[in-house]
């Protein structure tokens, strides 16, 4: 009796973990087959580098697939710019458990895809134009395809959405507001007085001498501004401190300016606030109360798209994602589901 009692446990048990998959995708597909990513010959666990087309070449960049549901495809676009997927692993954890698929992706530029030096590649429709890309490899539609953009993927996410909507069922925008020169205004007129004023008197002064590969600015922010602002944690994640180190700073810098405290590079001007009406896909928009965002601007931009939604996170900062989790996987992973249930 006792043999048989474990065999039948371990038949419920089995049974159970089969239909896990089916249960929260809303699929007809097993376990087996929702981590089947089609790979012929060696397989790689879903990783695949995708070819992209630019008017100076072709490159690839690196992706990995998580998960097998037709209904939905989420791609996940990091930060930076050229920052890397790996900041956004936590995504892993939360969204198997629902079955979704997804995708972490390099940008152009960033660690694990091609790194070109032609300067002209790092522009937002180039950018966009990647995207679109990555899309038709991915096999995703307006029917399943779902983008989620963080920081200046969140401007990516915009971007994308302003030109190419027609694809997409729902947009995500994780701590980025729709005006740089707003992102500027905020980071020196609130986040700056809130820095202890010795402080930035001696970051400004290096800001000034443009002595950015001083060891001393970024001993300055760090504690005083990152810690604080970008992710609140005493102790960052190992993907975090991965993503940091693997950073294209030449790009970055670029685009973006040396640091996050403000932005001065390619993107200072960027401004598309105005245009968030033409925006009619299921939209949520994710502001933090420590974040270089200001989430007051992030819960208007949710009223200016066609169909928003706000999300705020009490405790989180820029890495929302990270240092208020369970606020913001709840949240995110609650708009997916009823933008696919037809309940948004």
């Amino acid at each position: 009796m006792r043999s048989l009692f474990f065999v039948i446990i371990g038949s419920l048990l089995l049974f159970s973990c089969k239909q896990s998959a089916k249960n929260k995708s809303g699929s007809n597909i097993s376990v087996a087959e929702y981590f089947n990513y089609g790979d012929t010959g060696v397989q790689s666990a879903g990783v695949r580098m995708i070819p992209i087309k630019t008017r100076v070449g072709e490159f690839k960049v690196w992706t990995k697939r998580f998960g097998n549901n037709p209904k939905i495809k989420i791609l996940l676009l990091h930060g930076g710019p050229a920052s890397t997927h790996e900041y956004m692993e936590c995504f892993e954890t939360f969204f198997q458990r629902e079955g979704f698929e997804f995708y972490e992706y390099d940008q152009l530029g960033s660690y694990y895809s091609d790194q070109p030096t032609d300067s002209s590649l790092w522009a937002i429709p180039r950018f966009v134009d990647e995207v679109e890309q990555v899309r038709q490899a991915i096999g995703a539609d307006s029917s399943n395809f779902y983008v989620l953009g963080n920081s200046w993927g969140g401007i990516l996410a915009m971007e994308y959405a302003l030109k190419y909507q027609q694809h997409l069922k729902g947009l995500l925008v994780a701590n980025m507001v729709a005006s740089a020169p707003e992102y500027g205004k905020y980071s020196e007129e609130v986040l700056a007085k809130q820095m202890d004023p010795n402080v930035l008197t001696e970051v400004r002064a290096i800001e000034a001498k443009k002595d950015f590969d001083n060891p001393r600015y970024m001993e300055l922010l760090l504690p005083n501004f990152y810690k604080k602002h970008l992710c609140r944690l005493d102790v960052w994640p190992n993907a975090l401190e991965r993503d940091m180190k693997h950073t294209n700073a030449t790009i970055y810098t670029m685009m973006q300016g040396p640091s996050e405290f403000g932005i001065s590079g390619r993107l200072a001007k960027w401004d598309i606030k105005n245009r968030l009406k033409e925006i009619y896909v299921p939209t949520l928009m994710v502001g933090a109360k420590h974040d270089t965002m200001d989430p007051k601007a992030m819960e208007e931009q949710s009223t200016m798209v066609q169909k928003g939604r706000y999300l705020y996170c009490p405790d989180g900062s820029h890495l929302a994602m990270w240092d208020d989790q369970e606020v913001f996987m709840t949240g995110v992973i609650k708009f997916i589901k009823d933008v696919d249930e037809g309940k948004f």
